[in-house]
């Protein structure tokens, strides 16, 4: 796909940290692991650049360490370039030095690498959302129907249990907005907010800018759902596979949902590759007694014991006559002999030693934190 020249690519890697909040004790959202090998920044960024977006600034936060080490020069998603490329960008205000609460604070922090684009067009995204979506297809409707905003959105089965920070678009049959409910006290089937948006820079320049001179700090509550009649926002449907991180249990949950073939076959396309950084890791050894049934294994992995139902990130170690079952254990894990586990998630570098048991639910699993050892 060619170089789209007019258009920005924007990704949040860090607004939905709180959410997650184990997980992010030491990384970013963006930079939380994901099925086996992936971190969740790969996501849109892969999807930036499968849609022809060559320019695209990451705007961090805090503990973003690993995030950085993680996307380097961008060499892996060929952003390591002369003009355009990859862009890291700083959590801090130039004017006070404070760390943003919400997406426009943040570009207002950031808005001087913005301005200074070429682009006619910004799309947005955060890291909360897996997903294979091509913005090309968003950008040619945001075109066509003249909006100010395009949000997209996808069918999603919400309650209350289901999680905070829920944007639910209702929408005529036109598909302009017409309200916005966030974390409303509903049940049932809804069009949910994929933190995905369009818009023309000189319309962000003038909402930006306009929301600093208030204080304002959210897009979805300060413009889209307080302005809904006075701009044309329209909605954008994503068909495809999503899956939404907003606790640990649907990291879990989204997480395990890739053992089904369906669900990996609609989330990595052929023509759309997730990209993500190579490791230098040799291929699994398995032991003469080990046992594997339905598991994602990335490289560096040394099976000696009984894998079920597992998503085994690299370089992790399974003891022998150790049964781990319906587990996610990040890179690095080491699980000593006659150990048995189940409905686990351990952090990276996490050592339990042998004999050890520990069982969760599906409902609510174990979480062991980073360079834990039991």
């Amino acid at each position: 796909m060619g170089v789209n020249n007019k258009v920005l690519g924007l990704i949040f890697a860090s607004l939905h940290d709180s959410l997650v909040i184990d997980l992010t004790k030491h990384r970013t959202m963006g930079s939380i692991m994901f099925g086996g090998r992936y971190r969740l920044i790969d996501f849109p960024l892969s999807n930036m650049v499968n849609s022809g977006i060559y320019d695209v600034g990451v705007i961090t936060k805090s503990n973003y360490g690993s995030l950085l080490d993680h996307l380097g020069s961008g060499r892996e998603w060929d952003l390591a370039r002369k003009k355009g490329g990859l862009h890291l960008l700083p959590p801090f205000s130039q004017h006070d030095g404070s760390i943003y609460r919400g997406r426009l604070e943040a570009l207002n922090n950031v808005w001087p690498f913005v301005e200074h684009s070429h682009a006619e067009y910004v799309v947005m995204a955060d890291c909360d959302y897996v997903t294979n979506i091509d913005f090309e297809a968003v950008i040619e409707q945001h075109i066509a129907t003249g909006a100010d905003i395009t949000a997209v959105y996808g069918k999603y089965r919400y309650n209350e249990e289901s999680g905070s920070c829920v944007d639910v678009l209702e929408m005529n049959e036109e598909g302009r907005i017409e309200s916005v409910l966030i974390d409303p006290k509903i049940s049932g089937e809804f069009n949910i907010s994929l933190d995905m948006f369009v818009m023309r820079k000189d319309f962000l320049s003038r909402i930006v800018k306009d929301a600093a001179s208030k204080s304002q700090y959210s897009l979805v509550r300060d413009i889209l759902q307080a302005r809904v009649n006075e701009f044309k926002f329209m909605g954008y449907e994503h068909k495809g596979y999503f899956s939404r991180i907003d606790c640990v249990k649907s990291y879990y949950e989204a997480n395990m949902a890739l053992l089904d073939s369906k669900n990996r076959d609609a989330l990595f396309l052929p023509d759309s590759p997730i990209y993500t950084k190579i490791g230098d890791n040799g291929p699994v050894k398995y032991g003469i007694d080990s046992k594997v049934k339905n598991s994602l294994i990335a490289d560096g992995c040394i099976i000696e014991g009984t894998v079920e139902n597992c998503i085994l990130f690299r370089g992790c170690k399974i003891g022998k006559g150790s049964v781990v079952r319906n587990c996610v254990l990040q890179q690095g894990t080491k699980i000593g002999s006659g150990c048995e586990l189940t409905s686990v998630i351990t952090d990276k570098n996490v050592e339990i030693v042998d004999g050890r048991v520990l069982t969760g639910s599906e409902s609510y699993p174990i979480y062991i934190g980073k360079n834990a050892k039991l």
